[in-house]
């Protein structure tokens, strides 16, 4: 499990959110929008970045990749095995979050599985054949809402998280994938801040054109960039998945509603019993407690509401976290 650890200062707290909000952003620009130097900047992240408090990636968008099954597994493991299946899941290459919930006896972990004869294999052959794992349930994600990942931790204002945000071409309708793209992404998902010259290089091709092709890959939301820390260390010290039912005629509207919402972390409609994941991080549970009775509450289409309390957080967008294994 997770070690304990001590919170950021003010200074290094507000260049992680700058990092979450835009992975890509360049420290003069990170300096300029929060009002310190450059050089302050990267006197405080290049550390930040070495010892793996800030891991930045990337992750593909399963809309873009036909052959991806993006599916979220609830599994109910013994309590007694359930730290070495949620290694087992973090140790695997299509894991994109594993989470321990609820009273330690239940996981969450989110895949994108490689076609059906992969999805098939785990939910037929590998998880039956595991004597540890007591029941699951599947449910496929129909809808990723983006607005949920221009997440901050409240860390930054609105005009902040504006300028940090870069200009991008606007999205093509569904251009081919060049082979170089494939490259790139391997790259990004390797390390989200490789430079254009180590992207050319591993894509065979010229800085400026691996610099275009980023910039239209995540215009178009092929791929996403990502930056994680470990959020304690932000001060946010509760968090939770939701497991929301809607009536079908407003799963667009609250689902796009609550992805804008800042304690919105994840949001996506789904098969299942509830047809809305979302994933709240809140600084305390009074924090949490709000948002369920004033923000859920508020919403007209939500019938049913489910929450599971993450534990540990032992994988996220790809990285298994340090110190969790």
């Amino acid at each position: 499990m997770a070690k304990a650890s001590h919170p950021l200062s003010e200074t290094d707290s507000r260049i992680a959110a700058a990092m979450l909000a835009s992975p890509r952003a360049s420290w003069r620009t990170v300096g300029r929008v929060l009002d310190i130097s450059e050089r302050t900047v990267v006197r405080r992240a290049a550390p930040l970045f070495h010892d793996r408090t800030l891991r930045a990636t990337a992750v593909r968008n399963p809309v873009w990749f036909p052959d991806l099954i993006p599916l979220a597994l609830r599994v109910r493991c013994r309590p007694n095995q359930i730290s070495a299946i949620a290694a087992t899941l973090a140790r695997r290459p299509d894991t994109i979050w594993v989470d321990i919930l609820g009273g330690g006896d239940e996981i969450c972990t989110i895949l994108f599985l490689d076609g059906p004869d992969a999805r098939n294999s785990l939910l037929l052959r590998d998880l039956p054949a595991t004597p540890a794992v007591q029941s699951w349930t599947s449910h496929i994600f129909l809808r990723v809402f983006p607005a949920a990942f221009d997440w901050s931790g409240g860390l930054l204002t609105e005009a902040e998280l504006t300028s940090l945000r870069p200009e991008l071409p606007a999205p093509a309708a569904h251009p081919a994938l060049q082979p170089l793209d494939h490259a790139l992404i391997t790259t990004l998902v390797e390390d989200g801040r490789a430079s254009y010259t180590d992207l050319a290089h591993r894509a065979d091709t010229t800085a400026l054109t691996a610099r275009r092709r980023l910039e239209t890959l995540v215009g178009n939301q092929v791929v996403r960039l990502a930056t994680e820390v470990d959020l304690a260390r932000l001060g946010i010290r509760t968090e939770a998945l939701l497991w929301i039912t809607v009536a079908p005629g407003g799963l667009e509207e609250t689902g796009r509603r609550l992805s804008r919402h800042p304690q919105v972390r994840f949001a996506s409609a789904t098969t299942g019993s509830a047809n809305l994941l979302v994933a709240v991080a809140a600084a305390d549970l009074n924090a949490l407690y709000h948002f369920l009775s004033d923000t859920i509450g508020a919403l007209p289409h939500v019938t049913t509401l489910e929450v599971t309390p993450i534990l540990s957080g032992v994988k996220r967008t790809g990285l298994v976290r340090p110190g969790s294994l």
